[in-house]
């Protein structure tokens, strides 16, 4: 597994993974907006080499921080992408001065919600409804889901690796 920080000038990069991840892709400027605000870290990973898999979006601001996006194809699932990524991202969190880093999910996502907790995460909030998906199905709540950093027993992978 090979873990990298991601450059602004790959958002095309994260975007066809993201889409490739996601039912409701995030648009080309929301990937250029995000890549562009201080504070945000992207890492990709491959599990394969010269194929990536995943990547990572998160943001720091004072002493909390956010996973924005998470993404990993589906055929490099179940490798500990997920996990390596997300455990990355809250070293890169943690370096930039975050105590806290916090993540939103529909309350339906069972599987991401698996990783988020494997990871550490506890739900903190639920925002009733907020994921709208179209108008023939019922909308979802979003969890809030908040870890302590630096939490070691939650974080198995060196940065970088």
């Amino acid at each position: 597994m090979i873990l990298r920080a991601a450059y602004p000038s790959e958002w095309r990069l994260l975007r066809s993974i993201h889409a490739a991840s996601f039912d409701r892709p995030w648009s080309e400027e929301a990937f250029q907006s995000a890549l562009a605000t201080p504070g945000t870290e992207a890492f990709v990973g491959q599990t394969q080499p010269g194929r990536h898999s995943g990547f990572v979006l998160a943001r720091t601001a004072a002493d909390e921080a956010e996973i924005l996006t998470i993404g990993v194809l589906e055929e490099a699932r179940g490798q500990g992408l997920g996990r390596a990524l997300m455990a990355t991202s809250a070293d890169a969190c943690f370096a930039l001065g975050a105590r806290n880093l916090f993540l939103e999910v529909a309350a339906d996502n069972a599987p991401a919600l698996a990783l988020y907790a494997a990871c550490g995460f506890a739900v903190a909030g639920r925002r009733p409804r907020y994921y709208d998906r179209g108008p023939d199905a019922q909308a979802q709540d979003a969890l809030l889901m908040r870890r302590a950093l630096p939490t070691p027993a939650a974080n198995p992978y060196p940065r970088g690796r």
